[in-house]
């Protein structure tokens, strides 16, 4: 089987479809400016864990010994739930299920057995889940952690709590997850970041040279091009510089900062504002949305009626599934294009021969488990309870090749997390960057493949598992590890 799987190696820079599209149709292009027009250095996730650490310290009196605490950059993944009156931090599947072994109380793991007890199971009901945003709220005690801007949030989270239970400190776990979310939440709304980020943009922003490229081929190309995004005009501007050059608001049709994503796509109340190049606010009424102008705040129904831009002949591209995402293919009939930056590292180690052994044995072992299970003899139930431990294993292998807490971001062992459910619902296309526009004409159709259902025969040489029962009985416990 290794040959045969290690030919379908998958080239990190594709576009994947979730529903066909044709970039023929799309005559506008959206989109949004952290994560998808710009991308940050992890010394960003650095700077907003350490002055959100020291607001706790100085503004809401948490212990000094907080600053022993620095940023842990692979510990959590994004689409993480967090459980906020237990203060537990966990990977849930697309069928609200918990998966066991990814559950951490402050920076340490939950016992299976303690995890079972606490939820009577590995069930979460669905009324004590995030709202539609992920937001804990109306009585809900689990918050979905789905922005990138969120992986320094779990992971102070997960600090402050292991110091607390390092020295066995009484707490209440609301307070602290609310003083937490206050704390990070000040990092931006304060402009601390945006300011650091001003200051020494070199460290901070990547050099988008292909961002460039992308935005001067749809616009050679004659489409029509917007930016809505929730980050102030002086920030956007310094980044938007840095990356294409003082020129860049030429590229651009539409230009709306502070946009209040996702409120912006539902308030029909917010007027747009025009914005001087020096920020001062203007006080006159809008009825044209003009090329080279700033607008602040507005709604997306007034978008709509000045711009006409409407239905599937608009792509939107943004990194953050439900703000940026969900409302428009749900309720507008926009395409949408999700922005993965996770997804680059998490191909290039599918493509590894490390993951291709791991999966093609998991696979193998699946497969025999399925078919021998019928042998009830006492010889058969033996090695079949060896097989049992031994794919408990591999799945274990599995998971830590991508994040040894957590696992991969879109699985949940053989299921789709709940990051993974939202993806394919919400996203007509993802890509890690859209970069990966640059590998395809302006002509492209964009064919999801066809994956059979449970109770459809896989037709299609690539998804057949014959071959996994052709392995010699006797290399049952050696074979392909």
């Amino acid at each position: 089987l290794i040959p045969v799987i290690s030919n379908n190696f998958v080239n990190p820079d594709t576009i994947f479809a979730n529903n066909e599209m044709s970039l023929q149709d799309i005559e506008i292009y959206g989109f949004d400016y952290d994560y998808t027009l710009a991308f940050y250095s992890s010394h960003l996730h650095t700077l907003i864990f350490n002055i959100a650490r020291d607001i706790l310290i100085h503004e809401h009196r948490y212990p000094e010994g907080l600053k022993e605490y620095g940023y842990i950059p692979d510990f959590v993944v994004r689409g993480l739930h967090y459980d906020v009156q237990k203060a537990l931090l966990m990977k849930i599947d697309a069928f609200h299920y918990i998966q066991l072994g990814t559950v951490y109380r402050g920076l340490h793991p939950v016992p299976d057995k303690e995890v079972i007890a606490m939820y009577e199971g590995s069930h979460v009901p669905l009324e004590i889940m995030s709202d539609f945003y992920g937001k804990s709220s109306h009585g809900h005690t689990m918050k979905q952690f789905m922005d990138i801007f969120s992986l320094p949030e779990m992971t102070l989270l997960s600090c402050v709590n292991d110091y607390f239970m390092k020295h066995n400190i009484d707490y209440e776990p609301v307070h602290l997850y609310k003083d937490v979310k206050e704390a990070i939440g000040d990092v931006h709304v304060k402009g601390i970041m945006y300011r650091a980020v001003e200051a020494d943009i070199e460290k901070y922003i990547c050099y988008g040279e292909q961002t460039h490229a992308v935005l001067r081929k749809l616009s050679e190309n004659g489409k029509k091009m917007f930016l809505i995004t929730n980050s102030p005009l002086d920030f956007v501007d310094r980044g938007m510089n840095y990356i294409i050059g003082k020129d860049w608001r030429d590229l651009f049709d539409v230009v709306i900062v502070q946009a209040d994503k996702p409120g912006f796509f539902n308030d029909r109340r917010k007027p747009f504002r025009r914005v001087t190049d020096k920020g001062v606010l203007l006080w006159d009424r809008i009825h044209h949305l003009e090329k080279g102008q700033i607008y602040k705040q507005g709604n997306l129904y007034e978008f709509l009626r000045l711009t006409g831009w409407r239905g599937s002949k608009v792509l939107y591209f943004g990194d953050h599934i439900y703000s940026d995402l969900a409302d428009l293919t749900l309720k507008h009939g926009w395409r949408t294009g999700a922005i993965i930056p996770e997804l680059r590292k998490e191909i290039k180690i599918m493509n590894t021969e490390e993951y291709v052994h791991t999966m093609t044995w998991l696979q193998s072992l699946t497969n025999l488990l399925e078919h021998m299970q019928v042998h009830r003899d006492a010889a058969s139930q033996a090695v079949i309870q060896q097989w049992v431990r031994e794919r408990e294993d591999m799945r274990s292998r599995a998971k830590n090749i991508f994040n040894a807490q957590f696992g991969s971001l879109f699985r949940t062992y053989h299921n789709p997390t709940y990051f993974s459910r939202r993806l394919s619902r919400f996203a007509d296309i993802y890509m890690a960057s859209i970069s990966c526009l640059l590998n395809y004409d302006l002509q492209y159709t964009f064919y999801p493949r066809r994956t059979p259902l449970q109770h459809e025969a896989p037709f299609w040489p690539e998804q057949t598992s014959a071959g996994a029962m052709n392995i010699p009985f006797q290399n049952h416990g050696t074979g392909l590890k």
